[in-house]
């Protein structure tokens, strides 16, 4: 009983391993890391390591990423030797492990699954990247809520996948809190310092991201057109991009008259933001960036039912997502040029709020008949649309939340995208399979152009023909948009389904406005430098020319070809001919798409 009291006095026990091998890789005695005073150790500090894992074979122990075996060395290995008490995490799963050594008092080794994880042409994605966000993301939140301070994470083998799960997964919205009951937000750091660029831009699209889950998170009655404006303003002009803020008056002189009829049932003033960003000299085309700015969406005298009332603060998704990317696009310095337009107001049922049946004209001069108070998105962004023409695009790219189709479809696994351009379709989809925030592609039919054009009393309808009003809306809103764009080329992008999040699609972001696809968005952007047109400003422009007119002469061919076919039953002589210099003209056609593309 002395002997134990005696134990209990002392301050620690010094303890030694067994005898095995050491760093070198000989046989002798490890001893243990000891501080020099155990109640000083660190204790909110944290390190998340990460390890291999076999689904398949039941008996495999798991394997731990090179940083994570010589972190294993260190300690002589004590994490190898504990994991043979436990099972090796799977993917999405952590063990913590508590006072391996005197500078991390807790480490969590996060599950990666295999180890031969790439891109998956059937999922759209490349699996290893999301296998890096997923663990990092798990591993930070474990050690998050056992109290860490500051976290260190290794790479994974890439530090920007690593960098984006765990700036994303420790964030969360809780702004309106009392100060007491506000969880912590651990430093996030790069345990390995293997490459530093990588974790920087990682960081930089995580905290694009969370600034648009903070802009989409914030109640309406704090987020007005005015006070996004603010916020705007404030966010940008730090980072070196201008921002213009327009008023009422100004849209009046515009005739901007959808986008007025929009605004017109609150008595928050509508807002018209354009931010200019200059990355490459300022002859050089811009990119224009559209965002649906309805910072609250009631959806007008034709009310929403209250279940989807309450997510409509997160209506301005494209406003937020667009500032959010603008101000990644600073941070990194991408050498393009990029103007923004948002168009912000609120949607709310008025005394003078636009009615069903009302026909208002757009900015271009076509007359809209508004069968649903409930559109208002459309009516911003087509103004929006023929506004941009002003600045002689390179390309638009429009985002917003359109319409409950897309959850119906899809769900939150994807945005729906559509475009007029097979080139920037295939620089979006490349965007989203690196990022895991994943888009897919609707039909851009004439289909549905009918369905909503050319009617009898007004140019185009918000809703149109072809069963209910809500059947196919989603391909009908971006029929209906593709009737404002400028000739050039123009993708749409509907974030309906991805707006909110419940916190189990992906792990690495918690319940709420998740934010997406900014991460996209941002890396699409960054991809501009491969196009041929912005990587050699010297390129034969004449030579494209040239080529379009062949392409026009094509089309001509095409006609001749089918009332030809009509006429006569057949092919005659000449026909024939021209039907082989068809083929011929398809196949080198094909071969110049080949060049500019690489």
């Amino acid at each position: 009983m002395s002997l134990l009291r005696g134990l209990l006095k002392k301050p620690f026990v010094q303890v030694t391993c067994t005898p095995a091998r050491t760093i070198s890789g000989e046989a002798g005695m490890c001893p243990l890391p000891q501080p020099e005073n155990p109640c000083k150790i660190p204790r909110a500090k944290g390190l998340v390591l990460g390890m291999y894992t076999n689904p398949d074979d039941p008996f495999d122990v798991g394997s731990l990423t090179p940083t994570g075996q010589r972190y294993d060395a260190m300690v002589c290995h004590r994490v190898t030797d504990l994991m043979k008490y436990t099972y090796p995490p799977s993917k999405g799963q952590v063990r913590l492990f508590y006072n391996l050594d005197p500078e991390f008092s807790m480490v969590a080794v996060a599950g990666l699954g295999t180890n031969c994880q790439g891109y998956d042409v059937f999922e759209q994605m490349d699996e290893g990247k999301e296998a890096i966000r997923i663990a990092s993301a798990h591993g930070c939140k474990a050690l998050q809520k056992m109290g860490a301070r500051k976290v260190y994470v290794e790479s994974f083998g890439h530090a920007e996948s690593a960098a984006e799960g765990c700036a994303l997964s420790v964030w969360l919205y809780q702004e309106k809190k009392n100060k007491k009951h506000q969880k912590y937000i651990p430093t996030i750091e790069l345990y390995d310092d293997c490459d530093w660029t990588g974790w920087q831009i990682g960081l930089q699209k995580a905290a694009a991201q969370n600034l648009a889950r903070q802009l989409m998170d914030c109640p309406s009655n704090m987020m007005t057109p005015t006070t996004f404006a603010q916020n705007a303003v404030e966010v940008l002009c730090k980072s070196g991009i201008n921002v213009e803020v327009k008023v009422r008056g100004w849209a009046e002189t515009q005739k901007m008259n959808a986008f007025l009829a929009a605004s017109q049932g609150s008595c928050e003033p509508p807002i018209f933001l354009e931010l200019s960003y200059y990355g490459a000299c300022k002859d050089e085309r811009p990119v224009v960036l559209i965002g649906k700015g309805i910072t609250y969406n009631s959806g007008g005298i034709c009310l929403k039912p209250t279940n989807k009332q309450r997510y409509m603060r997160g209506d301005m998704a494209g406003a937020a997502c667009v500032v959010a990317a603008c101000r990644a696009i600073a941070g990194l310095q991408l050498p393009i040029n990029v103007r923004a337009l948002l168009p912000l107001c609120e949607n709310m049922p008025g005394c003078a709020a636009m009615r069903p049946g009302d026909i208002v004209r757009a900015m271009n001069g076509k007359s809209i008949k508004i069968e649903s108070t409930d559109t208002a998105g459309r009516l911003c962004l087509a103004d929006a649309l023929v506004y941009a023409q002003n600045f002689w695009p390179r390309f638009i790219v429009d985002i917003g939340t359109m319409t409950n189709d897309m959850k119906h479809s899809i769900g939150a696994s994807a945005c729906g995208v559509w475009s007029n351009s097979e080139a920037l379709w295939e620089y979006m989809l490349a965007a989203s399979m690196h990022t895991g925030d994943r888009v897919w592609r609707f039909p851009l039919w004439d289909h549905f152009t009918k369905l909503i054009a050319h009617h009898h009393a007004e140019d185009t309808k918000t809703f149109g023909r072809g069963g209910r009003p809500r059947c196919a809306e989603h391909n009908k809103v971006a029929a209906f948009l593709n009737e404002f764009v400028p000739c050039g080329d123009w993708l749409h992008i509907d974030s309906y389904g991805v707006m909110f999040t419940v916190g189990d699609d992906y792990p690495y972001l918690r319940r709420g406005m998740s934010g997406r696809p900014t991460r996209t968005l941002v890396e699409f952007l960054s991809q501009l430098q491969k196009y041929p047109w912005l990587k050699d400003p010297e390129l034969d422009l004449p030579s494209i020319a040239k080529e379009t007119e062949k392409l026009q002469h094509l089309k001509d061919l095409k006609e001749k070809l089918s009332k030809e076919f009509i006429k006569y039953g057949g092919l005659k002589p000449d026909i024939v001919q021209a039907s082989q210099q068809l083929a011929a003209i398809k196949e080198e056609n094909r071969k110049i798409n080949t060049q500019l593309h690489n």
